[in-house]
């Protein structure tokens, strides 16, 4: 799941509705500025809005296209599929009322609400199959297209890769109200998959008269879920969601709204707390060691990994000793303990911790090894190693960087730490926004990348899979066949089906990534959190994102 990017001005802006026959319509949007609160606020009672500081942006409204945390908490506020997630994270019927699942567990059949659109439009199987369809879909390049196979629908990895047709999409419309899902395997974790955002349904008619536009502002977005988009732009410091009455739910939500606020400084995110332009406030460093005692203070583990992804396509990187050396030479403990503060916790490791509950009923993480852990005398002994195997004395590299505080410092501690450890070893920092790093990961474009990945389902395989040669989130090119092998017959091979096997091979690929230093993991992001004392009810996930639907504000 990957994946939740974190001025000040606090502002409410009401859309008019979308109408049934026109994406758009004819209604103009005010842009967001301070000049449009007072406006905004004879229309609602800001009271009762929610309002959330981000460090990052909300970069896609598209629920196929989205790959960030941050736009995925957005669309899981407005649209709903087929499952929602409890307090607990157990997957519960949302969009579908009820479902029969066949002996073989290949085909699911499930029994739509009366649900409508933001619009009044009925919410439809075929909404599903469109949705569904358009993920898959080459031409629509989605680069969550793979989580449709991870959900075993069948032909999703076929059509995905352009060898057959997208009707042969294992979903069917049987009518308005019934949609049949056939998968190729058995997937244990299929109903936890379904409320991922990439599974949500588009309707097709409001879609195609969008066209490209679709998704891009307020007036091009149905909502099916809890909240509706009043303001939204690409990448802007502020988007407004307001409640949306055709929601199915509407009476169990008690907001009237919430507003998402970008400030990528703690410092400014407590102000902005202070002042009461944000109900919820991240904290980092030495804000957290401030408010750590404060009653209004929450801290929470999520299941999100940092790590840096070398690219193996980059001369010296290749070489294991080298990547080895980098991964063991900075001091994990001091990063969460004395630059983060935030309950992070350090990864030697590649599955985080409380994701996922094994056949004998313990944590994924109590049953394994841990792996790279920091160790700088055995660092320089690998650097040794890789300089005579590379015939260098010296090398360069060049660190990809989110331009948040928080990922800012704790690249200039790790640049540091390296450069230290490992005479000979020149890190420089290469600074830019969450969107603009992701591309460049993506196109292959760096030497070496600071990231995270979020889990999109509570089973390993949401990090495992990313390592299978030529997975889009592959960032460093590595391919191994033994790794692929098991990952596939974990997946739909001899063992899927025999818990206990499995889960023994997804420790063996695990290790097998630690082992060759894929990634040098750093830390399992914790989040200090300061929330106002009137707010109840906010549900914070490790595989999901955070659920505001509950949400009461006194």
């Amino acid at each position: 799941m990957k994946k939740v990017k974190k001025i000040l001005s606090f502002v409410i802006i009401m859309a008019v509705s979308v109408t049934l026959i026109a994406c758009g319509g004819n209604s103009t949007k005010s842009q967001v500025g301070s000049n449009d609160s007072k406006t905004a606020e004879n229309k609602t009672n800001s009271d009762n809005i929610l309002k959330v500081q981000s460090d990052a942006e909300v970069s896609s409204m598209d629920p196929q296209i989205a790959t960030d945390g941050s736009s995925f908490e957005a669309i899981s506020a407005i649209t709903e599929g087929l499952y929602s997630k409890d307090s607990s994270g157990t997957p519960i019927l949302a969009m579908a009322k009820d479902v029969t699942k066949s002996e073989d567990g290949l085909t699911y059949t499930f029994i739509l609400r009366d649900a409508k659109w933001s619009n009044g439009t009925s919410v439809t199987a075929k909404d599903f199959v469109f949705g569904w369809k358009r993920l898959v879909n080459p031409k629509t390049a989605s680069e969550y297209s793979f989580i449709a196979g991870i959900a075993g629908i069948k032909n999703a990895d076929a059509i995905a890769a352009g060898k057959i047709s997208v009707d042969e999409l294992g979903i069917k419309a049987i009518d308005d109200k019934t949609l049949e899902v056939k998968l190729d395997n058995p997937v244990p974790y299929f109903e936890s998959l379904m409320s991922f955002p990439s599974f949500s349904p588009v309707n097709e008619e409001f879609y195609n008269k969008c066209g490209d536009k679709f998704a891009s502002t307020a007036d091009n977005i149905l909502s099916n879920g809890p909240f509706k988009v009043s303001s939204y732009q690409p990448a802007a410091t502020t988007v407004t969601l307001e409640k949306n009455p055709e929601y199915w739910d509407a009476s169990s939500v008690k907001l009237d709204g919430i507003t998402y606020q970008v400030i990528k400084e703690s410092q400014q995110a407590i102000l902005a707390y202070k002042n009461g332009d944000v109900d919820i406030a991240k904290l980092s460093g030495e804000q957290v060691e401030q408010f750590k005692n404060d009653s209004e203070f929450v801290n929470t583990l999520s299941g999100f990994l940092w790590y840096i992804s070398p690219n193996q396509k980059v001369k010296g990187l290749e070489n294991i000793n080298l990547r080895k050396a980098l991964a063991l030479s900075y001091d994990k403990s001091a990063i969460v303990n004395n630059v983060l503060k935030d309950g992070s916790i350090e990864a030697n490791f590649a599955i985080p911790k409380s994701l996922a509950i094994g056949p004998d009923r313990k944590d994924y993480r109590e049953t394994t090894d841990s792996y790279l852990k920091t160790d700088k005398s055995k660092a320089l002994e690998y650097w040794q190693k890789a300089k005579a195997e590379l015939g260098v004395d010296t090398v360069k590299y060049k660190l990809l960087v989110d331009d948040t505080e928080s990922a800012q410092n704790v690249a200039q501690f790790i640049q540091a730490e390296i450069q230290t450890t490992l005479p000979g070893v020149k890190i420089e920092l290469e600074v830019m926004p969450k969107k603009n790093r992701s591309k460049k990961l993506l196109d292959g474009d760096f030497e070496l990348g600071l990231t995270r990945w979020g889990p999109d389902y509570t089973d390993p395989m949401t990090y495992l899979d990313m390592w299978v040669t030529n997975n889009s989130n592959n960032y460093g090119f590595w391919s191994n066949s033994e790794y692929d092998k098991i990952i596939e017959s974990s997946k739909k091979g001899n063992i899927a089906l025999d818990a206990k096997a499995r889960w023994e091979s997804l420790k063996k690929a695990e290790g097998i990534v630690m082992d060759q230093a894929v990634i040098f993991p750093i830390y399992q992001k914790g989040d200090a959190v300061l929330i106002k004392s009137n707010i109840k009810g906010v549900e914070f996930k490790v595989a999901s994102s955070t659920i505001y639907k509950n949400v009461t504000k006194n």
